[in-house]
């Protein structure tokens, strides 16, 4: 691993962060999500998928042996142009579910368009606050001295020593499986100062999008808002040796926002799956999502307890057509254990992902940490890792302790990647279910603790032995 004097980083321009009372300003909006009943007429047809997805992604599927189908097809123009003509702004789509997302300012008409002959149904997942005071981040600039990093001197690992080693995570790194040539794209609501931080130096950052942002100009707060999603990128991309390690310092990384830190409406559902379907097109081969959702302002599109099977939430769906494209989805299990709720959220529901949930120093779950099962009776969450707490970098470049499960799941996500650079033959379904098989309880699953700790050094240890 790569080595440089931390403790000589003196001073940097941080950003620090403010709460202020802000509107969202002129009239109110409102998005509409269409549901199309088919794609035709295309000029796309499946026997030249290189005119609709990328090189990187066709790659992805030839090498899992993973065909195209009409869920990868784009979404009808002439029907989008039908939308654009009544007055309304598309703002995006879903190729997966094949829908259509709008907006305007007059619901009345967002409304009528449920009766175009191609729509099969609509749901308003956007109503913006009327004149409503919404706290905000107001940012500025301070000096942060780098220097009051605590260390660990001739330990590379620093305070993460921990979290990683209790995954057995060090041993692949040990064997030079550090997630090099392996891409994660990381959905959040925000990366505060993550171009700013020293331990990002070395990071290989392919690129940004702002899917809330770019859709919704009137969206308040920006990429760098929060820093939630700094904290979540620390834990797989941070390296700062003697203080911090993350579990794939040497993957290659997206980072895309398609969280709004200011509400909670289920146009979120459509964002994080614009986020998605992106990851798929950049060639991403592991998403990881520390985001979730059961209830909405003013109770618009909440979810039941009996609506956690995988596929009647929006994003449950999407979240459960990844790996089917050649990708995994590391999923945060929720924060609501000590809640009403108590139970998972949405898409952490989804078959065929990795459901993260959190232990303790000790061991032990997390009192925060969100259980299963789902509706359908599959144990939820899949596996645990240490978020009681973790060890992170925030948006001011300070060594922080937080918790939640939004911080285990990227710690699993790091070392998944490292494991699939170890065993690059396998598929994204292949490799979840060797890190499931890996862990401490597979052979007596809970839905508190899922099939348990995962163990990356018996995971890699016992796929060479099986293809030897």
């Amino acid at each position: 691993m790569r080595r440089i004097a931390w403790l000589l980083l003196a001073f940097l321009w941080i950003c620090s962060v403010s709460a202020a009372k802000i509107k969202y300003p002129g009239k109110r909006t409102f998005i509409y999500r269409y549901a199309l009943t088919d794609k035709t007429p295309t000029p796309y047809s499946l026997d030249k998928p290189q005119r609709f997805l990328s090189h990187q992604s066709l790659e992805r599927r030839k090498r899992q042996g993973l065909a195209t189908d009409s869920t990868d097809l784009p979404v009808c123009k002439q029907y989008i142009r039908q939308f654009q003509m009544k007055g309304t702004k598309v703002i995006g789509t879903s190729r997966w579910q094949n829908t259509v997302l709008v907006r305007s300012s007059d619901s009345l008409l967002l409304a009528s368009l449920d009766s175009l002959p191609f729509v099969k149904k609509s749901i308003c997942v956007f109503a913006s606050p009327d004149s409503t005071d919404v706290t905000g981040d107001v940012r500025w600039y301070v000096h942060e001295d780098f220097n009051r990093w605590d260390s660990v001197k001739n330990d590379p690992y620093g305070m993460a020593r921990q979290q990683i080693e209790t995954l057995e995570g060090i041993f692949l790194h040990e064997k030079k499986f550090t997630g090099r040539g392996v891409t994660i794209a990381v959905l959040d609501g925000g990366f505060q100062n993550y171009s700013r931080i020293p331990a990002f130096r070395y990071t290989e950052i392919l690129g940004t999008y702002d899917f809330v942002r770019s859709r919704d100009e009137e969206a308040i707060g920006g990429f760098e808002s929060i820093d939630h999603g700094t904290k979540v990128f620390s834990a797989l991309a941070a390296y700062a040796p003697e203080v911090t390690m993350g579990t794939a310092p040497d993957a290659s990384y997206w980072l895309l926002r398609c969280e709004d830190p200011l509400t909670e409406q289920p146009v979120e559902e459509d964002y994080w799956t614009m986020a998605v379907e992106a990851a798929d097109s950049l060639g991403a081969d592991i998403i990881n999502s520390s985001l979730g959702y059961y209830a909405f302002d003013g109770g618009r599109g909440n979810y039941r307890l009996q609506d956690l099977d995988g596929q009647t939430a929006f994003i449950s769906r999407t979240a459960s057509m990844v790996a089917q494209k050649g990708m995994i989805l590391c999923n945060s299990a929720g924060n609501s254990g000590m809640g009403q709720w108590k139970k998972i959220g949405v898409p952490a529901d989804a078959p065929d992902i990795l459901t993260v949930g959190a232990f303790d120093r000790n061991r032990k779950l997390a009192a925060f940490s969100s259980v299963g099962p789902t509706q359908d009776g599959r144990i939820k969450p899949d596996v645990v890792a240490q978020g009681a707490p973790t060890v992170l970098i925030s948006g001011r470049g300070t060594l922080v302790h937080d918790m939640g499960t939004s911080f285990s799941t990227p710690l699993v996500c790091g070392l998944v990647a490292c494991l699939w650079q170890a065993l690059p033959h396998k598929t994204a379904s292949e490799i979840m279910d060797i890190v499931r098989r890996s862990a401490s309880q597979y052979h007596e699953p809970t839905n508190i603790f899922g099939y348990g700790i995962p163990n990356f050094r018996k995971a890699f240890n016992e796929e060479v032995r099986n293809d030897e």
